[in-house]
């Protein structure tokens, strides 16, 4: 029998096309939902819909363009009827230290992940102010663990679950709950792009401390964000043992940390900077996940 514990729910996803996304707009129809689906490939999108039936629903959109996202959640909302949730998950990844990434690359990287989020949560507001609804946004265990050639990155997320605290705050008397997802490795294509890119990548991650060194799965990640956003949780650890870095923060950046940070990243970021630079690429972005999910 099939769970049907979304039944009459309108959710409204950004980097619908694929990984995440695509998982969570799978699992949520499965349970009921009618669906909207948002991304940059239009192509997958329709497959997508196709798959999920009449309850579903697709916008093509950018979510660095204001007008094209505001268009897309409007558009989802008016053929659904509603949004009851949004969920922010849009992103991309790319990779290069400070001293050697490309200046476009790294604002390309926060307009996405970090502005991106700030927008669809925008636009979204009115639509979840009437349903007195739930906004699920995408984070990551990187929002408070640092790691070297991942600095753009790193600084989205962390910027990302501050918006989402602060967000969370400003909406509540309009009845609207917010809720952060913080997955770590998942078997997406970001993964999997930076293991073809970068040779030392997947080594680089055995060498950190669990659950830093464990893969999870698409589908067990969507599972845990689908039940999250159902009971309304205002925090999601994918696995969860994500959890103990979040409430230990401070103490991964503190001086007590220190020399076993510097340790790895003394081992890990010549070899690091040697491999993006032989990419002979300037955009140091993996092109399989240029499509913002």
């Amino acid at each position: 029998m099939v769970n049907q514990n979304l039944a009459g729910k309108r959710l409204v996803i950004t980097g619908a096309a694929r990984g995440i996304g695509e998982q969570v707009a799978r699992q949520a129809a499965a349970r009921g939902a009618s669906v909207g689906l948002i991304g940059l490939e239009p192509e997958r999108l329709a497959a997508l819909a196709r798959d999920l039936g009449p309850m579903a629903t697709w916008q093509e959109a950018d979510v660095r363009d204001g007008a094209s996202l505001r268009a897309a959640i409007d558009g989802c909302a008016a053929t659904l009827g509603g949004i009851d949730v949004i969920v922010a998950n849009a992103g991309i990844v790319s990779y290069g230290t400070v001293r050697h990434a490309d200046e476009a690359v790294f604002e390309r990287v926060i307009d996405i992940n970090l502005n991106g989020t700030f927008r669809t949560l925008k636009y979204a507001t009115p639509h979840l102010e009437r349903s007195k609804g739930h906004a699920v946004v995408i984070a990551s265990a990187l929002s408070f663990l640092a790691l070297p050639a991942m600095s753009s990155y790193s600084s989205s997320k962390a910027g990302v679950e501050m918006l989402a605290l602060a967000y969370r705050q400003e909406v509540a008397h309009l009845g609207i709950t917010v809720g952060l997802v913080h997955p770590s490795w998942i078997e997406t294509d970001l993964v999997k792009g930076a293991e073809l890119d970068l040779p030392s990548f997947p080594d680089m991650r055995k060498d950190l401390p669990y659950p830093g060194n464990v893969t999870t799965r698409v589908g067990e990640a969507a599972d845990a964000i689908v039940s999250g956003l159902i009971r309304r949780r205002s925090r999601v650890y994918v696995p969860k043992a994500v959890g103990a870095a979040g409430w230990g923060k401070a103490l991964l950046s503190s001086p007590a940390a220190w020399p076993w940070s510097r340790r790895f990243a003394a081992k890990w970021v010549p070899t690091l900077e040697r491999e993006i630079a032989e990419l002979g690429r300037n955009d140091q972005v993996t092109p399989s996940i240029n499509a913002q999910d």
